[in-house]
């Protein structure tokens, strides 16, 4: 009885023609796997049917959007995840769920295999073993293009030879990866990092500068999850979609970088992230009005953590999910709503409120009303200044000592 593999399957030129090299190269059943996370384009039985046309001797579809946004989007909002300050980690949060679906139907269909059509330079090739290491150790894992050199001229003519039922003429040139998080662009003119991205490089934002009149709305939140737009309670999937809708019409969410690549490489990226980056400002703001300031300190340590983990593919790894534990334990009392208002590319918080506020107007008014006692102050000023001033007099004392004159 052949082996199985279980192929990660997009639907386009590199895994179509994976399906007949694996089955070549390994004399294995191919089982492509497509999971849908919010990328938009052709529906799943389109996909599957490709598949199959293709040579798979099985396919399976997944709708995963419900549980992306639940269980991958939620969390890196919890975080404030975005990686060196700007990425949201658009692709970084698809991967693992993706490769718990390759463990599973692994499992399910006892295939020894699983492969994926990532190249050797990119940070998800990391992702997915990783995942998949953590998951279903047992399983080898195979990366046609990776791993075999096939470019894609050696793509097209594979295609062309087997008759493969798959466009290959029209080509993008750009490498682009979405899902309901974000978008993600690179190649192409991108790759010179002094020139400006083109027009034809975005798809989920428009102008900015297209003078749309401002939306301001009200985001509702209970223990630092979104559960509102202007009181209608929605699901993350629901609130997602429309605010990628919404703020995506304002050019909101935009982003140029030249990202560290976890392999050692600097790579240029274009994000268009409109939900994302709204969710995570008002978010962060909410958290100011509700979190003491030690613990907000903390967590912003932590949440940078947490987003290099998940950048870096490990998803599943110890401190990632010690990490859950913590930003859900440290959210608990973020429950409020939040006004942005939407224009011009940029989203502005302008209020606040939360029944969980640790604000208080008596202590923070400077008029008539103010109930903080300036008494206090100066004894803590003292105290709070006082290890810095012994240790100064310290090095004033052993300089002194040393024969080094008083910078003073």
């Amino acid at each position: 009885m052949p082996d199985k593999v279980v192929l990660a399957y997009s639907g386009g030129l590199d895994t179509s023609v994976a399906i007949g090299w694996i089955a070549e190269q390994t004399g294995a059943e191919v089982i492509a796997l497509a999971v849908d996370v919010g990328q938009g384009g052709e529906d799943l039985d389109t996909i599957r049917a490709r598949a199959l046309a293709c040579g798979a001797a099985d396919a399976e579809v997944v709708d995963a959007r419900d549980e992306f946004a639940a269980g991958y989007c939620m969390p890196a909002l919890l975080a404030n995840a975005l990686y060196m300050d700007s990425y949201p980690l658009v692709s970084a949060l698809s991967r693992p769920l993706i490769a718990g679906h390759l463990a599973r139907v692994a499992r399910e269909r006892g295939a020894t295999l699983v492969a994926h059509g990532c190249t050797g330079k990119g940070n998800d090739q990391v992702r997915f073993e990783a995942g998949l290491a953590a998951l279903a150790p047992d399983v080898r894992v195979i990366a046609p293009v990776r791993d075999s050199g096939m470019t894609r001229d050696k793509a097209i003519a594979f295609a062309a030879e087997k008759g493969l039922p798959i466009n290959v003429t029209a080509r993008s040139p750009y490498s682009i990866d979405q899902n309901l998080w974000g978008r993600s662009c690179e190649t192409g003119h991108l790759e010179d990092i002094w020139e400006a991205p083109h027009d034809d490089v975005y798809g989920y934002t428009d102008d900015p500068a297209n003078g749309k009149p401002a939306d301001d709305i009200v985001l509702g939140f209970a223990g630092g999850l979104p559960v509102s737009i202007d009181g209608r309670q929605l699901s993350p999937l629901q609130l997602i979609t429309e605010l990628n809708a919404l703020a995506g019409a304002h050019g909101i969410g935009r982003i140029d970088m030249v990202e560290d690549r976890l392999i050692g490489i600097k790579s240029r990226e274009i994000y268009e992230a409109p939900a994302a980056i709204v969710l995570i400002t008002a978010h962060a703001e909410l958290e100011g009005v509700c979190m003491e300031r030690d613990l907000a300190r903390f967590k912003r340590t932590c949440g940078q953590r947490w987003t290099e983990l998940v950048y870096d593919g490990l998803w599943f790894s110890p401190l990632k999910q010690a990490l859950d534990a913590f930003m859900r334990q440290a959210s608990q009392h973020v429950t409020g709503e939040v006004r942005v208002r939407l224009q011009g590319g940029r989203a502005v918080v302008t209020g606040r409120r939360s029944p969980a506020s640790l604000y208080d107007y008596e202590l923070a008014t400077y008029d008539t009303g103010d109930m903080f006692n300036q008494d206090l102050a100066k004894g803590f000023v003292e105290l709070w200044g006082m290890p810095s001033k012994i240790a100064s007099a310290r090095d004033r004392k052993l300089a002194s000592a040393a024969g080094v004159p008083d910078p003073a």
